[in-house]
């Protein structure tokens, strides 16, 4: 689509605030008004569309993406996006450990052991660790607990926590994310652990690098609207 407009600003003195494009205010392609918690999310996406060029390009105004999300997909039924966010707790992927070879197990042990000791510190909870691939379940009241973290998260809040959960594929990693107990680059190399280890092993693959920056950015996005709100 081409740029049909000069000027994206701010409106609204307190919140909800608004982005106006020439005066006219900016709607979610479902038409409702983009309504955002805090100054510097609106002051945010603002920028991005003022940073757009002939062409207006989506995939380079994340945190519209989001904010449109937010209030299109979440905020009507809060409750269910919530649930199906902790619901990535029961395979959660700080609990999934190698057992060959030693090298990839100690490895595990040391840089994922210190975040399920922040989950059971923060939120009193306990993992079964499974090695293999056969499922395990994972105790009924850590999952409760997770499940009870997450619907306390508001909407604009859970949409950015989405990148953040199925990127990584642990809910953990999202609940320290939007505790502020982690950041990106952390959320990014705890998440993909395993690959980045293989990738000092054996080097990196050229054809899944693409995707990996991709994927990454996404995530660095979304964190980056969890800081915003």
């Amino acid at each position: 689509m081409k740029r049909f407009y000069k000027l994206a600003a701010v409106t609204g003195e307190t919140a909800p605030f608004g982005v106006a494009l020439d005066a006219r205010p900016l709607r979610t392609p479902a038409r409702a008004m983009l309504a955002l918690p805090t100054l510097a999310l609106a002051e945010a996406i603002a920028a991005e569309w003022n940073a757009q060029t002939d062409t207006i390009n989506p995939r380079s105004m994340p945190l519209t993406g989001l904010a449109n999300a937010a209030i299109e997909r979440v905020a009507p039924d809060a409750q269910a996006f919530a649930d199906g966010l902790a619901v990535f707790a029961e395979s959660e992927l700080l609990a999934y450990r190698a057992d060959y070879p030693p090298a990839l197990v100690a490895h595990q042990a040391m840089h994922w052991d210190p975040w399920l000791e922040w989950a059971r510190a923060r939120y009193d909870i306990d993992f079964t660790l499974v090695t293999g691939i056969i499922h395990r379940p994972q105790p009924a009241a850590t999952l409760a607990r997770i499940q009870t973290a997450y619907r306390a998260i508001e909407p604009m809040a859970l949409a950015a926590l989405n990148p953040v959960v199925t990127i990584s594929g642990s809910a953990i990693i999202g609940l320290a994310v939007f505790e502020g107990a982690m950041n990106a680059d952390a959320a990014w190399a705890i998440g993909h652990l395993d690959e980045l280890w293989q990738a000092e092993q054996w080097g990196k693959d050229p054809l899944a690098e693409a995707g990996h920056k991709e994927r990454q950015g996404d995530l660095a996005a979304a964190v980056s609207m969890l800081r915003l709100l």
